[in-house]
């Protein structure tokens, strides 16, 4: 049986000060190949070193994907790989380098159809891919995007990304994470001023604020802020990725959420487990919760 971690994901992303420095200063001399070389190295470290998150990885290619042993060792590395080739491609392009990626877009102009409309619109993402990508095509809509997200990142290295970027961005973060009250107001505000509240749908921290739902043929726990906000809101539902694809290429993907009677927040989440499960079919490598999402501990 397995057994019930007791903590679940705390808002912090991977990584620490020292490897975001050496993969600034290998880009910045040598050029994005060149750090994605020396990342094939430091996989090697992070599979024997960063067991939870091996641990999440592994089960998520023998058990959601029902992969044999040697195929999911393979996919092991690679899904490190790419997770690491996200964080460089995220360094590289704040560092002004956009214009050594490619861009595709899927669906674009009824997305800026609804952006332009005058009301507001949520957006719901996923921890796949690099959301970031899309941030040098924001131009005058970043002004009226607004991320609710947990700001617990270790303030050293939000420094040094922001000390090593070449533009500012201009969107603003809704930190909720601190004053509930406050940040739901300022959500409030956002929406009734026709501007864009943005959340990813799939990362909780209080079980008793997440809702089991039918994911990848297992049950899991999704957050119930975003779609409970995004039903009552009554503002057009966006799901949002930006995914990685060969030849340094990312393709944004906007999904508009159908309304079906009543735009129910269980309506609203049924479909946006669908849209990430059509996304990992696509790109099962790009999945970077890096912990026991479907709580099943067993490696297997």
């Amino acid at each position: 049986m397995a057994k019930e971690p007791e903590k679940q994901w705390e808002g912090k992303s991977r990584g620490g000060r020292w490897g975001y420095t050496f993969f600034i200063s290998t880009i910045r001399l040598f050029g994005i190949r060149c750090a994605y070389f020396f990342l094939a190295l430091v996989v090697l470290y992070f599979i024997p070193f960063a067991p939870k998150a091996t641990k999440s990885v592994w089960l998520y290619h023998r058990r959601r994907r029902k992969l044999g042993v040697l195929r999911s060792l393979r996919e092991l590395y690679c899904h490190y790989y790419v997770f690491g080739q996200t964080l460089i491609d995220k360094v590289a392009m704040n560092a002004g380098m956009t214009n050594r990626y490619n861009y595709v877009f899927d669906n674009y102009e009824r997305f800026l159809d609804l952006l332009n409309s005058g009301q507001g619109v949520v957006m719901i993402g996923a921890h796949v891919g690099c959301w970031e990508a899309g941030a040098g095509f924001f131009g005058e809509y970043g002004k009226k995007i607004n991320i609710a997200m947990f700001d617990v990142e270790h303030q050293e290295i939000k420094e040094l990304l922001e000390s090593n970027s070449s533009s500012k961005n201009n969107y603003k973060i809704i930190a909720i994470n601190q004053d509930a009250i406050s940040a739901v107001l300022q959500m409030k505000i956002a929406l009734n001023n026709g501007e864009y509240l943005c959340f990813n749908g799939d990362r909780y921290v209080d079980k008793n604020n997440a809702r089991a739902v039918e994911f990848m043929n297992a049950r899991a726990n999704f957050p119930i802020g975003p779609f409970r906000i995004a039903a009552k809101c009554g503002a057009p539902v966006v799901f949002y990725y930006a995914m990685r694809e060969p030849a340094r290429t990312y393709r944004f993907i906007f999904e508009e959420a159908g309304i079906e009677g009543k735009n129910s927040e269980q309506n609203i989440t049924d479909q946006y487990v669908k849209s990430l499960e059509r996304i990992l079919k696509s790109y099962p490598r790009q999945w970077f919760n890096f912990y026991d999402f479907w709580n099943e501990s067993i490696i297997v």
